[in-house]
């Protein structure tokens, strides 16, 4: 508000006391477009003597500064003077209450400016009540200048606007540009704000729109409140079915666009990932996530996740775990509500969930080493026992026989097992491995009563396998048998 109101007066005083030029022009329509009509102004007015005497001695009330010390940014532990705004508010008041007694015997334009110094001090004040009414007075008077009246009326647009008089706001900021020679972009996002506070989504939206082709005719970039206010005004439009859901998700679409462009924060790349998913976009909606992600924007368990299986569908699975190790590196504090304590967790949690999407992700990738430490981790965590299935799967994988039995029986036995005939083809796998032909065909032969057609005949051709590979090293085993005997005899005959 100080750097405003500053601005504020530097405007309010240069209105006061500059000349205008013999006439100016303005155009207008009743929407603040332009048309060819023109309006003739009279020639800026001048203080009388009096009257510019206390004027200027509340220039300098409000101008007067004080010097202060503050620390010395080059020189640690030192202090140096400064100066800064200190006005004497109530000198400038007092002096103001002289010409509000004499307002009778004051010339118009004299009362104009003693009315446009009142309206400043309320507005600093923040008393807009009283604001806005020594606006009106100013604007009443016939001989104001047109500075004075023009800057007087955009800001009693914006205190009409404050205190939520949206009509009298609108009405205002049309006056105004029917009075001003350029009506500016910042105008146009002033009328749009209004527009919309109204929920009149259609004239906001095109008001919005002008703003922002107006921003960019002068040379300059809109601001970011204006994009996001432009899109909030399709969206409203679209659940009022103005427009359809389609053409406001285009819309919407290259507002986000530019927003992430210009303004990157995560709300933005979130926007415009969610408007991508909605057009089932999900390559641009995975593209997105992943920008925010290498910007370091996601904070939150379910951005990760909704990445990282975004990453599985599109066949990147080492990218997909790489998302979730970094967040569960990623740390947070969260505020417990009741006792006010604070604890420094990871953002992705280590629930078994979690962790067999991470050892999935590493599984997929072919690395194997990395999803088994990750997997025991889940098992451990696992009421049912198909975590443990996978988990000697891999541990088969990588030739580690005696624990893949161990996981597997670990499963069977905590039960809730998806599928057990497939676990006893695993198991009987296992123990065909290490060539315990007994056991091997045990579980091949409990894997044939399963009524699955496709089951039964794999574990029908392992009972085979395994009856023809024990007789084969059986036959081996004895004709190593023989081969030893025979060289024995040879050796004591």
């Amino acid at each position: 508000m100080k750097n405003f109101s500053k601005s504020l007066l530097s405007l309010l005083l240069i209105s006061a006391f500059t000349f205008s030029p013999n006439s100016l022009f303005a155009q207008s329509n009743s929407d603040g477009g332009n048309n060819s009509e023109k309006r003739t102004y009279k020639k800026a007015r001048v203080l009388t003597s009096k009257t510019a005497k206390k004027v200027v001695k509340v220039v300098e009330a409000l101008e007067r500064q004080k010097v202060v010390k503050v620390p010395d940014p080059e020189n640690e532990g030192k202090f140096i003077e400064k100066e800064e705004d200190d006005p004497d508010w109530n000198e400038a008041k007092r002096i103001l209450t002289e010409l509000l007694n004499e307002r009778a015997d004051l010339k118009s334009y004299d009362r104009s400016v003693m009315w446009n110094y009142w309206g400043y001090i309320y507005f600093s004040e923040e008393d807009y009540d009283q604001a806005m009414y020594s606006y009106e007075q100013l604007l009443k008077e016939p001989e104001a200048t047109i500075p004075l009246r023009t800057a007087s009326l955009l800001t009693l647009a914006q205190l009409n606007l404050v205190k939520a008089n949206w009509d009298k706001g609108i009405r205002l900021i049309l006056q105004w540009m029917d009075e001003v020679e350029k009506v500016t972009a910042q105008s146009y996002y002033l009328l749009a704000s209004a527009y919309f506070q109204k929920e009149d989504y259609v004239r906001a939206r095109s008001s919005m729109e002008e703003a922002i082709r107006l921003a960019e005719e002068e040379g300059y970039r809109p601001k970011e409140n204006w994009y996001v206010l432009l899109a909030a005004c399709f969206n409203e439009l679209k659940d009022r079915k103005v427009i359809s859901a389609s053409f406001a998700l285009e819309q919407q679409l290259v507002i986000y666009e530019i927003l992430v462009n210009y303004y990157p924060k995560k709300l933005y790349f979130l926007q415009l990932g969610g408007t991508y998913q909605q057009m089932d976009r999900e390559e641009d909606y995975m593209i997105t996530l992943k920008a925010a992600f290498n910007k370091d924007l996601l904070d939150k368990e379910g951005e990760y996740l909704a990445l990282a299986q975004l990453l599985l569908l599109s066949k990147n699975p080492y990218w997909a775990a790489q998302v979730l190790v970094a967040g569960q590196n990623k740390k947070v504090v969260i505020k417990d509500e009741k006792t006010g304590e604070e604890t420094t967790v990871p953002v992705v949690k280590d629930t078994e969930k979690n962790l067999k999407l991470l050892a999935d992700s590493w599984r997929m990738a072919q690395e194997i080493d990395k999803a088994i430490p990750v997997l025991e981790q889940a098992a451990k965590m696992s009421k049912e026992g198909d975590t443990y299935i996978l988990l000697g799967n891999l541990y088969l994988f990588e030739d580690r026989i005696e624990d893949s039995i161990r996981a597997i029986e670990a499963g069977l036995k905590k039960g809730k097992v998806k599928s057990k005939s497939q676990a006893q083809l695993v198991l009987g796998q296992a123990h065909f491995e290490i060539e315990n032909f007994d056991e091997a065909k045990k579980q091949f032969r409990a894997a044939a009563r399963d009524e699955d057609k496709r089951i039964k005949k794999t574990a029908n051709s392992w009972i085979k396998y395994a009856e023809n590979e024990e007789i084969r090293v059986k036959n081996l085993a004895l004709r190593r048998d023989f081969i030893q005997q025979s060289k024995a005899k040879e050796t004591t005959s």
